[in-house]
C-alpha cells in the first residue's frame, strides 16, 4: 500500500546549536546538505505521486538535494511557532520556567500544542487522500513531524515528545489492518550523533 513519508530537513546553524527555530528562515549547514543528499538513497525507488513542503527554506532545500520535486508548498507543515522562544535554547528557557514543557504548555505568543495538532491533521488529511496515486512525502520540521506522528497513530499532539526525530532522516506511516501505524521512525540519524547518544536537534 502507498505510504506517507516523512522527510525531517538537514542541519541548520541553529539546529546545531539546539535553538528553538520556526518562522526564522535558516538555510542549511554544509553538513545540513551533506545529509540531504543522502536522503535520496533512502528514498530510491519510491515513486510519489506528491510531495509537499513546509515554505521554509530549508526544507525546500533539503527536498532539492534528496531529489524530490516539491509539487505543493503547505503552510501546514512549518515549525511549531515558538513566539517569544524563538532562537532560545531549552536550558535557556529553563532558567525562567524551570518547569516548563514545550510538548504541554506550548509558547508565549506562539502556538499550544493543540494548535501545532489541528495544522498537522490538516496537512495529514491532504496527505491521504493523494496516496490514492501513490507514495506522498512530507518535508518539513523536527517538531511538526514529530506531532504528526503522534497523530497519525491517535495519540494528541503531546505525544510526539515521545518521537525522538533527528536532522535529515526519513520515516514512513502506513497502515496494518486497516489501522494507521508508524512503518518505520527516525531512519537513518546522523552517524555521528547515532553513536554519541546525544539528544536530538530541538527543530
Amino acid at each position: 500500500m502507498p505510504e506517507i513519508v516523512l522527510v525531517r530537513h538537514g542541519e541548520t546553524s541553529w539546529s546545531a546549536s539546539h535553538r528553538h527555530t520556526s518562522y526564522t528562515d535558516l538555510g542549511l549547514t554544509p553538513d545540513g546538505e551533506r545529509q540531504a543528499r543522502k536522503i535520496a538513497g533512502e528514498l530510491r525507488g519510491r515513486r510519489f505521486a506528491a510531495v509537499l513542503a513546509s515554505p521554509r527554506k530549508r526544507a525546500l532545500h533539503t527536498a532539492e538535494l534528496a531529489g524530490l520535486t516539491v509539487t505543493e508548498i503547505a503552510e501546514d507543515l512549518a515549525e511549531w511557532n515558538y513566539g517569544a522562544y524563538e532562537g532560545l535554547t531549552t536550558e535557556e528557557i529553563h532558567r525562567e520556567r524551570p518547569d516548563w514543557m514545550l510538548w504541554t504548555d506550548g509558547c508565549p505568543d506562539g502556538e499550544s500544542p493543540e494548535q501545532v495538532g489541528a495544522r498537522l491533521d490538516r496537512a495529514l488529511g491532504r496527505a491521504t487522500a493523494l496516496l490514492t496515486g501513490g507514495d506522498v512525502a512530507l518535508v518539513a520540521h523536527g517538531h511538526s513531524l514529530r506531532v504528526a506522528g503522534a497523530r497519525w497513530i491517535g495519540l494528541p499532539a503531546s505525544g510526539g515528545g515521545l518521537l525522538r526525530l533527528d536532522t535529515a532522516t526519513v520515516s514512513t506511516l502506513g497502515y496494518e489492518h486497516g489501522r494507521p501505524v508508524i512503518l518505520r521512525w527516525n531512519s537513518p540519524g546522523p552517524a555521528e550523533e547515532r553513536a554519541a547518544g546525544g539528544p536530538p536537534d530541538p527543530n
